[in-house]
């Protein structure tokens, strides 16, 4: 099955979680009326039936292999040992993430039917819509920001426009699977280091949520794009900051369930309280 555009929205399902993810994310999407197409790519361990809520959007799936890399590759980037060399000290990521899952990202490059393409994680929304960036370099994306300033210097790859190429894939995978190579953030640090002179999008179009608590200052909802759920995801029933997040986690729900979406406008602000008071 071919796209019918230029343009594609790629996210990535690897599980039945992000299968859920990816329901609130495509109807965001279609929300914002852009006339891109949705491309979901999925590993064969996604059930079907995981996948039949998404054809109410539209969308089109393309079931994709994981990368062929080398069993000591493999082992290397296992969870437990991705999250040994490089733990998760500020947020706690799902039992169901895998690292290994992430390189699957890569697969977007061949999708060569399309000139340009705007990958968003499956733990993300779109609020309004983004189709301009469409216009932008191959390699954008928005900084790892979320807890400092510091944070600037590092990309995150939830969010980030490419432009498909075999040939792109190919060196790629020559260079990602080098000998004792090792990616302590996984696809995010095997893409900065592959495109080093990364092209820089707004803060607003990669808006992670943790914003919201540690630099409250920044959150401004009317010019947020995409909002991303990263480390903790909304719809974990176990969620250690759900209170602190509420607000956040209910605009989920919202869309994950075909709800009314509230006048994103309207909602609280993280420093509302602080301002009441």
């Amino acid at each position: 099955m071919s796209g019918g555009g230029t343009h594609a929205f790629v996210t990535l399902v690897t599980n039945a979680d992000y299968a859920m993810g990816a329901k609130a994310l495509c109807r965001s999407i279609r929300r914002t009326g852009t006339a891109a197409d949705i491309v979901v790519l999925h590993t064969p361990a996604v059930a079907m039936d995981a996948l039949a809520p998404l054809s109410a959007f539209d969308v089109r799936l393309v079931e994709t292999d994981l990368l062929p890399l080398s069993d000591a590759f493999n082992e290397r980037h296992a969870r437990r040992n991705v999250h040994a060399a490089a733990p998760f000290t500020k947020g706690r990521k799902p039992a169901f993430h895998s690292p290994l899952d992430n390189f699957c990202k890569l697969r977007l490059w061949q999708l060569t039917d399309y000139e340009r393409c705007i990958f968003i994680d499956a733990d993300a929304l779109v609020l309004k819509n983004i189709d301009r960036f469409f216009a932008y370099p191959e390699f954008s994306a928005a900084p790892n920001v979320y807890e400092s300033l510091a944070d600037f210097h590092r990309l995150n790859s939830g969010v980030f426009v490419a432009k498909p190429s075999d040939e792109t894939f190919r060196a790629m995978l020559q260079r990602l699977d080098g000998t004792d190579a090792f990616w302590p953030r996984t696809d995010q640090s095997f893409l900065q280091a592959f495109f080093p002179d990364w092209h820089g999008l707004p803060v607003t179009m990669n808006m992670l949520q943790y914003v919201w608590f540690a630099l409250p200052a920044l959150w401004d909802w009317p010019s947020i794009g995409v909002l991303h759920y990263q480390y903790e995801k909304p719809w974990e029933t176990d969620h250690p900051k759900a209170e602190t997040l509420k607000p956040l986690i209910d605009l989920w729900h919202a869309f994950h369930d075909g709800a009314d979406i509230p006048d994103i406008a309207s909602l609280p602000h993280p420093l509302s309280s602080e301002r009441d008071g």
